[in-house]
């Protein structure tokens, strides 16, 4: 079912600090205040500023200027599976 009504897909939104356990598993650290700069736009956020969708079996990191996706992240039997290819760079601070 398609709809006009952009609220919907707000109803489905978080930021990205929803995520900030899962991104701790993978990346040991926090990094939700890390900068970000998203391949498509170049826009650079914080990742806690990402827009999150986590109501699928895993959660997706869009950017809040264009809405490319950033990062894939699903947690699996096996592990977790991590993909960041709409992203230029992710700064990790010590």
């Amino acid at each position: 079912m398609e709809t006009d009504d952009p609220t919907m897909d707000l109803e489905l939104t978080l930021d990205g600090n929803a995520v900030a356990g899962l991104l701790q598993e993978i990346f040991a650290m926090e990094v939700t205040a890390s900068p970000a700069e998203c391949a498509n736009c170049g826009n650079i956020s914080a990742v806690g500023g990402l827009v999150a969708y986590t109501q699928a079996p895993g959660a997706i990191l869009r950017c809040p200027a264009c809405s490319s996706v950033m990062m894939r992240i699903v947690e699996t039997p096996r592990g977790i599976m991590f993909e960041a290819r709409g992203m230029m760079h992710l700064k990790l601070k010590k």
